[in-house]
């Protein structure tokens, strides 16, 4: 279990960089991937993220708690008040909370989240079938 938390964390991070160069070599990948990558990416992270928090909760109530944040921070931003804006234009803030809701974005949270889900969910079946539960 310790092993499995850590393994989230490093995936964490290596998608958090690779999202951040997305945005910023966007222009080097191909248009439709430069469009929605980092959304995708995003959306890997929290599923990583949540995993790295509660490495023991299935993977279903996983990809479901995920799905959960990552559309109430979309539709978050159907909130304007002046002191929500004034978070989202922080760095940190346009990060997490982004802009302006898009139908998109929810898309490209699914597809992060289910691509997530069943990675892990193949490699915590692996794992099981090992001797001693040993990597």
């Amino acid at each position: 279990m310790k092993y499995r938390r850590w393994a989230y964390l490093v995936i964490t991070l290596l998608v958090i960089l690779t999202g951040l160069a997305s945005r910023r070599y966007g222009e080097l990948l191909p248009a439709f991937i430069a469009k929605y990558a980092g959304d995708t990416l995003w959306a890997v992270m929290v599923y990583g993220g949540l995993r790295f928090l509660f490495p023991s909760v299935s993977v279903f109530t996983a990809a479901m708690s995920s799905l959960l944040f990552a559309y109430g921070i979309e539709i978050s931003q159907l909130y304007q008040a002046d002191w929500a804006n004034a978070v989202r234009n922080t760095p940190l803030g346009s990060l997490i909370f982004g802009h302006g809701f898009l139908w998109s974005d929810m898309i490209c949270y699914t597809v992060g989240i289910v691509f997530s889900a069943t990675i892990d969910s193949y490699f915590s079946s692996s794992r099981r079938k090992l001797p001693s539960g040993k990597l």
